[in-house]
């Protein structure tokens, strides 16, 4: 087997130092792979106009196999003040590199598992039917599709005549047709039949694979009827494929009440982007938080694995640092996976859940403590000596 290597997106933030930590936990495992570095973040738009340069682009073309850290995203008219001197008035315009990254190399399935490690004191605890308090196990992977829906980018504010009188020939749109100029925004909602089925697919193969009896489609059909319409349609279709796996269908505001009822209950779900994205975070929220929450952007060409949180760029200077590094941890895991080293990726997430059920290296979150500079000395484990008491447990 040819040698791996894998293209490092450190980002802005925490980014570089949750994936410094991840990358000490490989080298603990004896993952045989080079690494190239790869600028990509903030001080790239500050100083290049330009948040994904090309030479970034090249590297993953060539390698296909990315570790992204975090990245820093701000508002259009903040991110346009902070760019240097020589670069305003260009009409260069702030987009997200993660996000135009997966459009690029069609990383249009994303993965993200919330699965729940018993002795994590962030779990999701509710009453019980007898009285006292019981913690469900939770072990849920969303399947969201990736480049499409409403982060497509098809938006304006103040749109061109030509798409206001196209507009014009729906009759819901009349309301609107009399809003001038700055006043009215527009977003698109794109989603395509051929997306929707390869994530309905993707989703009811890790369902057989995994032995799960189930696939959610959770949209809004009965409101957004043609787009989560189409995307029902397309897991309806897939299903047949699959004969032994059941379909279900949800709404995604019903969903996220019953988020808290049954979670257990649930097992793989797929979802348009938007959905996906709010859904998979809701999920997080009751295994631990974004300090847990890992994810994958697959392709037929190339992944890239990252953690769900930000920057959090008023910690990056913080020394110890604090940032709690288990889900870029799991992230890189799941590029084991991939990779088809499935054994080491299964030691690295029993070595996080021995770690965690013993309880006696907690970061600053876990520990439900303020984040800053006194997190270490009321007791929260740093950055490293989390991973260092992963590293021990492999």
């Amino acid at each position: 087997m040819a040698r791996r290597t894998v293209v490092l997106m450190p980002g802005d933030g925490i980014g570089p130092k949750v994936l410094e930590q991840a990358l000490r936990v490989l080298d603990a495992i004896s993952f045989d792979a080079d690494y190239v570095h790869a600028d990509v973040g903030w001080a790239c738009w500050v100083n290049e106009g330009d948040a994904l340069p090309e030479r970034t682009i090249h590297l993953l073309a060539e390698h296909k196999l990315g570790l992204f850290g975090a990245i820093t995203s701000k508002p259009k008219v903040q991110a346009a003040l902070e760019l240097r001197p020589e670069l305003k008035g260009q009409g260069l315009s702030y987009s997200s590199p993660i996000v135009r990254m997966r459009q690029l190399f069609d990383l249009d399935v994303c993965v993200r598992p919330c699965r729940s490690f018993p002795g994590n004191p962030l779990n999701f605890v509710r009453r019980a039917p007898g009285g006292g308090v019981e913690e469900p196990q939770v072990d849920v992977v969303i399947f969201r599709q990736n480049t499409e829906g409403l982060y497509a980018g098809v938006e304006w504010t103040d749109p061109p005549a030509e798409v206001r009188q196209s507009l014009a020939l729906h009759p819901k749109f009349k309301p609107f047709a009399a809003v001038s100029g700055r006043d009215i925004a527009l977003s698109v909602r794109v989603i395509t039949r051929r997306a929707c089925e390869r994530i309905a697919r993707a989703a009811f193969l890790h369902a057989e694979r995994h032995g799960c009896r189930s696939v959610t489609v959770c949209e809004k059909p009965n409101v957004v009827r043609e787009t989560s319409g189409l995307m029902e349609e397309a897991a309806r279709q897939v299903a047949v494929e699959c004969p032994g796996i059941e379909l279900c269908s949800t709404n995604i505001d019903a969903q996220m009440m019953w988020l808290t009822k049954n979670p257990e209950e649930c097992g793989v779900i797929v979802a348009t982007n938007l959905f996906g994205d709010i859904l998979s975070d809701a999920f997080a929220g009751l295994v631990g938080g974004l300090g847990f929450a890992c994810s994958g952007n697959i392709g037929d060409q190339a992944a890239v694995f990252e953690p769900t949180h930000g920057s959090a760029p008023k910690y990056a200077a913080l020394e110890p640092q604090i940032a709690n590094p288990i889900a870029m941890i799991l992230s890189a895991s799941m590029l084991l996976d991939h990779v088809s080293e499935g054994e080491k990726a299964m030691r690295v997430r029993d070595a996080v859940a021995r770690v965690v059920a013993e309880g006696k290296v907690r970061t600053y979150d876990m520990l439900r403590l303020p984040g800053g500079a006194t997190a270490v000395a009321q007791g929260a484990a740093s950055t490293e000596q989390m991973a260092d008491a992963i590293i021990a447990a492999l």
